[in-house]
């Protein structure tokens, strides 16, 4: 697809969608069938009423009424899982006038409520859905009648990649896409997903939710603190995004679980703490620790560090472990802070580890904590 856009200065190319692939698929698929004519791309519209070309890379008809096509998905420069791999199509004419959409081998099964597919459908979304039965209906006419399956065969794979699981989406990937077209902002694509998580969690009646970072905050809720899994979400580097999605849609409190070297940045106001925005983490554990007396020489090799590990050595040797009650305050303070203005009120609470020592510090006796979240 030769359109661009610029994210962060950057010249980016614009892809499509898993949906607008299936489309054309089935398209290429439809127009063999009544016409004999093999395509080598096709013009679809897209649900925000654009046209877009889309080449065709395998086009099979196995009989009379049936072809098999297949498209590669191009997602542009976007960071996208399913980039390069095949979205197949299986078109079967019917006698009637009904058209049919199922999902078969790499397309995921929805298994748990709150999503926008009912549980036990296939994992395709009703915008590309409505888009695929529009255009396959302009090809067969009104009067004809066509049995649609949408496949992908890498896409069990491929789907370990993404946040499906997260989602109750298992077996395969998921056929999305609201306009069609992939716009290259990775950032808020991850975010609309966290999003939908958590509609998700509210709609199964979860009035609480644990956020962590990443996978070793999610290891450590697991394993050390014995948490119920289906409590949390990956936050990602998008803390205060997610702490405002945590308040909009309705949880009453939320546990933060994370590293030092990620959350330590909250407590200073950082709710963006993805290195490439902010990096002030040795400056904000000498701040802490120059309030409580550590002497300069230390505080200047603390400066030095180039992770909160090494940090910990220093704080550790000197004495001053209590620097990580007062950054759990800190973190604690500024998230109900950030939440402080807008309804409903949001409690949070806050656990910190590292990698060598592991637990931390905690806004609550983490006894008292795993009782309540268990």
């Amino acid at each position: 697809m030769e359109e661009f856009v610029y994210v962060n200065g950057k010249k980016m190319r614009k892809g499509y969608t898993t949906g607008s692939c299936a489309t054309a698929a089935s398209v290429a698929a439809a127009h063999l069938l009544l016409t004999e004519e093999e395509c080598e791309e096709v013009c679809v519209v897209s649900p925000v009423d654009r046209e877009i070309r889309i080449p065709i890379e395998t086009i099979e008809r196995v009989d009379a009424k049936t072809a098999i096509v297949a498209v590669k998905k191009d997602g542009g420069d976007d960071a996208d899982a399913t980039h390069g791999m095949l979205i197949y199509s299986k078109v079967t004419l019917r006698e009637d006038n009904c058209i049919t959409i199922e999902g078969g081998e790499g397309v995921g099964r929805v298994t748990q409520e709150g999503l926008l597919v009912d549980v036990g459908k296939p994992a395709i979304n009703p915008k590309p859905r409505k888009m695929i039965e529009d255009n396959v209906r302009k090809i067969i006419g009104e009067t004809n009648g066509a049995d649609v399956i949408i496949f992908a065969p890498e896409g069990y794979e491929v789907a370990k990649q993404t946040m499906n699981r997260n989602l109750g989406i298992i077996g395969g990937i998921s056929i999305l896409g609201t306009t069609g077209i992939v716009t290259p902002m990775s950032e808020d694509s991850w975010k609309a997903a966290i999003s939908i998580e958590l509609e998700m969690k509210k709609k199964q009646g979860f009035k609480k939710i644990i956020l962590s970072p990443g996978n070793y905050g999610e290891d450590f809720a697991l394993n050390k603190m014995s948490l119920n899994q289906d409590y949390i979400v990956s936050m990602s580097n998008f803390v205060g995004y997610v702490l405002k999605e945590v308040q909009r849609i309705g949880f009453e409190e939320v546990l933060m679980i994370g590293h030092l070297g990620k959350l330590v940045k909250v407590s200073a106001g950082i709710f963006s703490t993805h290195s490439k925005d902010a990096d002030a983490r040795a400056e904000i554990l000498v701040a802490n620790l120059a309030l409580m007396g550590m002497p300069v020489a230390d505080l200047e090799r603390v400066s030095k560090c180039n992770t909160t590990e090494a940090a910990g050595d220093i704080i550790s040797e000197t004495g001053y472990e209590a620097v990580y009650q007062v950054i759990a305050d800190k973190i604690k303070f500024r998230s109900e802070k950030l939440l402080k203005y807008r309804e409903p009120k949001v409690k949070a609470e806050v656990v910190l580890f590292s990698s060598k020592t592991g637990l931390l510090a905690s806004t609550k006796p983490i006894k008292e904590l795993m009782e309540e979240w268990r």
